[in-house]
């Protein structure tokens, strides 16, 4: 493994960490509380919320990411080999499929249709309450354990895979 190769695994456990830290706290309390506002407050910050998240460091590091897991699981799985790479092929595509891929197919779908509600509309307060909140924060809860396992396997990769080229 090169230096540059295992720096890069160094740094995307932290991004992974990074990224899964943000989406924990809107799972443990930021959902909790725009819910108790009462539905157009809440309705209101998520809509806002939802158009600053591309203005800054997280949207970089969260897209940025996608490609450099497939890039750690490609090199784990196909140059790397034995149970380090196989665990770096795990934290790519888990990454990949469980954070990326349900941001994608889920939680941006449904910030999509919230955008163009009128917060002060009672089918838009019953849509953020039964529909939005409950499955918004579950697919959310998918991407933050997909982040901590990703950084979990590449912490757990990177000593092995160091032990394996010094043999």
């Amino acid at each position: 493994m090169s230096t540059t190769i295992f720096f890069l695994i160094q740094f995307t456990i932290l991004a992974y960490a990074l990224v899964g830290g943000v989406f924990l706290a809107f799972s443990d309390f930021v959902m909790r509380s725009l819910a108790l506002t009462g539905g157009a407050g809440g309705v209101e910050a998520m809509q806002s919320i939802n158009r600053e998240v591309f203005r800054w460091i997280f949207m970089v590091l969260f897209i940025g990411l996608a490609p450099v897991s497939l890039f750690i699981a490609g090199y784990g799985g196909w140059v790397l080999g034995g149970q380090p790479g196989i665990l770096m092929l795990l934290a790519g595509v888990i990454y990949f499929v469980g954070c990326f891929g349900v941001t994608v197919f889920f939680n941006v779908p449904m910030n999509e249709a919230l955008a163009e509600m009128d917060p002060q509309i009672d089918a838009t307060r019953a849509y953020w309450e039964g529909t939005y909140l409950p499955r918004w924060t579950f697919w959310n809860s998918v991407r933050t354990t997909a982040c901590v396992v990703s950084a979990a396997l590449l912490l757990f990769a990177l000593p092995l895979a160091k032990q394996l080229l010094l043999t």
